[in-house]
């Protein structure tokens, strides 16, 4: 195997015991991006370039590798205590305290295992990743975990290095996030309030990367009075219970699909039916994104601003227009320029732009005459997402059709766009990470002081239920001091919702009742 190049392998991961089987999968994916990686249990496959098998043993877990030229073994060692035994021991108790030890053992002989697993690939591969052995997609909120622990700055950035082995880069980007996320969140009450995500699921056109429950909105017109009728059902309904449990609305935030491509008239259905059942007058933030820019009018632009929206977005996702046109956004660049124009028109004075950095053909020059357009704009923040093709994404559904294109990322790039964001005096306050992220980088939000989105920051760190409404909706139910979570899921399908409105009511009555 040579080290230091980039080889498409097939790999196949024996595992003897399933109990790090996720984070071990992941792990190795993040070193050989774009292999065709196989997980088995009982036997070896045949024809695979590189093996790993795994077999975890009573006080250690062992990681065997061979491909062609090699062979060996690494061990990762538990520490006492940490025995299978004391683990089912922990498990089987109905004592909170015991169950919270159990949650504690299992967490430190992961990061056990990772750590040794990540050494090895490193020393396979040649190479390291910037976010280290991590395969969640929070790492401020693990920073913001250390800090809350009582642990300075440094002392949290030391184990973060050590530990995790993290990039000195990535680890005080984490740091600088985790303690403004701190500074921001200090009025917010987590255990009596809580925010509200609605979802409206049209498109214009879907876009080639698009994960998302997005519908387009050509073929749905004709539904989407019947969603709004049955969103406005849950929006009462869900107003009902969550007054009964004595919450208090912190934030709203309304996104998509794309919310306006709602009419001005549907857009004051929506509207009037939150004012009419929520208490909206103490919010923190309210957020609805514009998002696409063929989606914008004047005439809803003035919609919104009758309502007390504090924060819209406006998103490019690129400045190129050879680039608009192969994602399938099906605008200009000067619809983007003039859409912002407008929003600034109508009074909106915190516009927020995402970005995507990684799109097919894109490289460093053309990133970076994005950013100049975005800087002679001038948006109150910026998200800069590094692309991740998702299974239910067209890029990847039809990935023959395009693999003949490039998609380039690098700490070059990441690098130029946190300096831009910089000259336009914005700081980063929130980021997370996605499966297969091209680069193994992050997401990052840049704001200007008093601009960041404080939903954007709730909902990634975790802090205070959200409830999610609309088709897709997914809601985390937070308690026990932000220790658990629970979901109350929505379906996907826009007629399933519609139909099965009743459902998705009763659905998050339960779960509310039950955990919050």
């Amino acid at each position: 195997m040579k080290r230091g190049t980039i080889h498409l392998y097939k790999i196949d991961i024996l595992f003897l015991d399933k109990e790090f089987e996720h984070d071990i999968y992941e792990l190795i994916r993040a070193f050989y991006p774009g292999s065709e990686i196989t997980s088995s249990y009982d036997e070896r496959k045949e024809g695979c370039d590189l093996y790993f098998r795994i077999e975890k043993q009573d006080e250690s877990c062992m990681i065997r590798y061979e491909d062609h030229e090699n062979k060996g073994v690494t061990s990762a060692e538990f520490v006492e205590g940490q025995s299978s035994d004391a683990l089912v021991s922990c498990s089987a108790s109905e004592d909170a305290d015991a169950k919270e030890q159990a949650h504690a053992i299992r967490k430190e002989r992961k990061d056990i295992v990772k750590l040794a697993l990540y050494r090895l690939l490193v020393s396979l591969t040649g190479k390291t990743l910037p976010w280290g052995n991590l395969t969640g997609i929070r790492p401020a909120k693990l920073a913001m975990g250390l800090i809350e622990s009582g642990m300075k700055n440094t002392e949290a950035a030391q184990e973060m290095r050590d530990r995790y082995m993290v990039s000195p880069q990535k680890t005080a980007l984490a740091i600088t996030i985790a303690n403004r996320e701190r500074e921001i969140l200090k009025d917010i009450d987590y255990e009596n309030g809580y925010s509200l995500y609605v979802g409206i699921p049209f498109c214009p056109s879907i876009c080639l990367y698009c994960s998302f429950s997005s519908y387009p909105l050509k073929q749905w017109k004709d539904r989407v009075d019947l969603y709004l009728e049955a969103l406005c059902k849950e929006i009462k309904a869900v107003s009902e219970i969550m007054r009964q449990k004595g919450k208090k609305l912190d934030t709203v935030y309304i996104g998509g699909g794309t919310p306006t491509t709602l009419e001005p008239e549907q857009l004051k259905v929506l509207f009037d039916s939150l004012m009419e059942h929520f208490d909206c007058e103490h919010l923190v933030e309210f957020t609805i994104e514009a998002g696409r820019p063929d989606s914008i009018t004047r005439e809803k632009l003035m919609m919104i601003r009758n309502y007390p929206v504090t924060r819209i977005s406006v998103n490019p996702q690129t400045m190129n227009q050879e680039t608009l046109d192969i994602i399938g956004r099906r605008h200009t660049v000067q619809e983007t320029e003039q859409a912002f124009k407008l929003a600034r028109e109508c009074g909106f004075d915190n516009i927020n732009m995402d970005l995507i950095v990684g799109l097919p053909g894109e490289d460093k020059a053309m990133v970076e005459h994005t950013l100049e357009e975005v800087r002679r704009l001038a948006p109150d923040s910026l998200t800069v997402h590094s692309l991740a093709v998702k299974r239910a994404a067209r890029l990847n559904m039809f990935k023959d059709k395009y693999q003949e294109m490039t998609f380039e990322n690098n700490q070059e790039i990441m690098d130029m766009t946190m300096k831009t964001a910089y000259e336009m005096e914005m700081g980063p306050y929130y980021l997370y990470r996605q499966k297969n992220m091209k680069g193994n980088f992050e997401n990052v939000g840049y704001a200007k002081v008093d601009k960041a989105g404080i939903y954007n920051i709730l909902i990634m760190e975790e802090k205070q239920p959200i409830i999610a409404l609309g088709a897709g909706g997914s809601s985390k139910l937070v308690f026990d001091h932000g220790r658990r979570i629970e979901r109350a899921e929505n379906v996907k399908d826009v007629t399933n919702y519609i139909s099965r409105i009743d459902e998705m009511i009763e659905r998050k009555r339960a779960g509310i009742q039950k955990w919050l």
